[in-house]
């Protein structure tokens, strides 16, 4: 694989996690985006595919996490948690794009895979 191809398909890993970021404008944009750039690109490397993977299953995992927040911010106590629960999801985000970016392989912790 040439030099450029390497970077052509870190640049692609990296947008699959990025791409989840598109939920803080549409809504299930989170799960949306991540899911159509892996489903795109997921056949012109395996790096891409795992990386894809990866970042749909933490955008699902993220979405079942954030029920029980949802469900207790009718006593206010939910609140604060979805705001951890969103710094989180950016944080692991942006780490989980840099390690694309890196060509290195990341698993995101505390996720179920289940694609």
């Amino acid at each position: 694989m040439s030099e450029e191809m390497n970077k052509d398909v870190r640049m692609w890993a990296m947008i699959c996690h990025l791409s989840a970021l598109v939920g803080y404008i549409i809504p299930f944009g989170n799960i949306i985006g991540p899911l159509v750039v892996w489903q795109v690109k997921k056949d012109e490397s395996p790096f891409i595919d795992e990386h894809g993977r990866e970042a749909v299953n933490f955008q699902i995992a993220y979405m079942i996490y954030a029920i029980i927040p949802l469900l207790l911010s009718i006593i206010l106590i939910g609140i604060p948690l979805l705001l951890i629960l969103a710094i989180a999801q950016v944080v692991f985000v942006i780490i989980a794009a840099i390690k694309a970016n890196s060509g290195e392989s990341y698993k995101i912790p505390f996720i179920f895979r289940l694609v």
